[in-house]
């Protein structure tokens, strides 16, 4: 396999901002059109308005600026690597996008203007393999507005099929949000909206799984399956829990979707229910609620444990003895047990707390 070759390559912000032009069809492009600034795979801008103006006072006072990344690409034409934040706060400033201490480009005088306009940007330019590249863009991801999973993903898979989804789940305020914020948590500008997406239609959240879906579907011509799978997951949630609740957000929807969607549900039944544990203050994890309903496994609701004074101080009324096999124990081999079950609607209290041995509590459990 041939090497890598990386090269330093000296690039003006007259050179940078020739051709600059920001269009939802076309792209973000600069260098008179030969540099994507936004390749598939990259985030939206997500600077503010310090870190922006911090660019442009380096600049300014003529402080070397952190070392940018392209790549080439096949047809002569670069693609920005690492340095999209930086390069998009140079070409909106010298685009009259933005204001810095007051005055914008234009306002600027010809001896400011040609100041910024000569000052050299240094980057580093590669050519390779894609394999190589991506290993290169892994490495360097190190400072600054580090990458997300998803991200490096979208840099590794990016195509028709990523350019589509992005439509769907990686802007703000795109269709996924508009529907499923409530419900979702990340955001979607740092495509964790799209990665929670195709983990639920892959039916697995895992890095592997997650990456055949996309190397499978990366020459698809648009991501139309997954956006109206998504589409069909929040329909059914809305359906099925009637009532908006804050604890909602978050929860595996899609995987809850997947085994129990052709089940057919008595929405009454489950709002009364949901409103009762809500109410439960045994109920430590609100947010179980929704997968026990379906699946009546009570490990999701973290019901409340009895405290260690609680249970020293039945140890000490029981005089260490197991009620059930009648045999002493310190109270490090006991364990505290719900007399009534908190299912036939024991509370954790006082009254209802049994000192177990470990493996009477056990053989009680499988009852």
């Amino acid at each position: 396999m041939a090497k890598m070759d990386i090269t330093l390559k000296e690039v003006t912000i007259r050179d940078l901002t020739i051709g600059y032009s920001c269009n939802e069809d076309t792209g973000v492009k600069g260098y008179n059109g030969l540099l994507d600034i936004r390749p598939p795979y990259q985030r939206e801008f997500i600077y503010n308005p310090k870190q922006r103006d911090a660019v442009i006072n380096t600049i300014v006072n003529d402080f070397p600026l952190n070392v940018m990344y392209w790549s080439i690409c096949e047809d002569g034409t670069f693609e920005l690597i690492d340095g999209q934040q930086r390069t998009l706060s140079i070409c909106q400033y010298v685009n009259g996008d933005f204001a810095y201490m007051m005055r914008y480009f234009s306002n600027l005088k010809e001896d400011e203007k040609e100041q910024i306009l000569n000052y050299p940007l240094m980057v580093y330019v590669c050519s390779g393999t894609e394999s190589q590249k991506l290993k290169w863009f892994e490495t360097i991801n190190i400072a600054g507005e580090k990458l997300t999973p998803q991200e490096l993903r979208n840099a590794v898979y990016s195509g028709t099929w990523v350019t589509d989804a992005k439509k769907y789940f990686s802007k703000n305020g795109c269709p996924a949000y508009q529907i499923g914020n409530k419900y979702l948590t990340g955001t979607a500008i740092r495509q964790e909206y799209l990665q929670t997406a195709i983990a639920w239609l892959a039916k697995s959240d895992s890095k592997e799984v997650i990456e055949e879906f996309m190397g499978q579907h990366q020459h698809n011509p648009n991501a139309l399956a997954l956006w109206t799978y998504f589409q069909s997951v929040i329909t059914w949630v809305e359906g099925t829990f009637t009532t908006y609740r804050n604890p909602m957000k978050g929860v595996d929807w899609g995987f809850l979707y997947n085994k129990y969607k052709d089940n057919v549900y008595n929405t009454s039944d489950i709002e009364k229910e949901t409103n009762k544990l809500m109410k439960d203050d045994d109920v430590s994890k609100k947010s179980g609620i929704y997968p026990f309903i379906l699946t009546r496994d009570e490990s999701y609701l973290s019901i409340r444990a009895f405290t260690p004074s609680q249970k020293q101080e039945a140890y000490e009324k029981q005089k260490g003895i197991c009620p059930k096999c009648g045999q002493k124990f310190t109270i490090d081999e006991m364990e505290g047990d719900h007399i009534t079950p908190w299912s036939e609607g024991g509370k954790t209290s006082m009254d209802n707390l049994q000192m177990l041995c470990k493996d009477c509590n056990r053989r009680k459990g499988k009852k």
